[in-house]
């Protein structure tokens, strides 16, 4: 409803790859961040044209995401990730392999109340999923002079 803001998703990717220097043992990593768009409400933004486009865009990614979440949470035998294009990106992190931290924002305007306890009840649905055990990425070492 701000019409500043970015009508989209935003995906920060950061790969960290590190290795020992006394075992030679590699070490990978990667930390991505999502800033995820809230739900756009048309009647209330009066979307129309190409705002309207993206509004509906961001709302059906929104409502795959939140399928995608319902079928880990009911360890259901079929996960939903290529419904939309963020829930295909995110697919390698909410698959088992990764550690996730949801932080939600809600706005203490009375105005936004409706909004502000549906993500509040997002968010504590979020709490319910296990996603399984991380694993560390380790590679052995590679051409050390113990090898030698």
């Amino acid at each position: 409803m701000n019409r500043e803001s970015s009508r989209s998703h935003l995906m920060l990717t950061l790969s960290v790859e590190g290795t020992d220097s006394v075992s030679g043992l590699t070490s990978c990593g990667t930390l991505t961040v999502c800033d995820l768009a809230g739900p756009k409400h048309i009647s209330k933004t009066e979307a129309k044209g190409q705002s309207l486009v993206e509004a509906a865009a961001i709302n059906r990614s929104l409502t795959s995401l939140r399928q995608v979440f319902t079928a880990l949470k009911s360890n259901a035998p079929h996960v939903p990730f290529r419904n939309s294009k963020l829930t295909h990106l995110l697919q390698p992190y909410l698959s088992g392999d990764a550690q996730c931290c949801v932080f939600v924002n809600v706005s203490p305007d009375v105005n936004h109340v409706v909004d502000t306890l549906n993500t509040l009840q997002f968010g504590y649905n979020l709490r319910q999923i296990a996603l399984g055990k991380i694993t560390q990425h380790i590679n052995p070492a590679k051409n050390t002079k113990a090898d030698k």
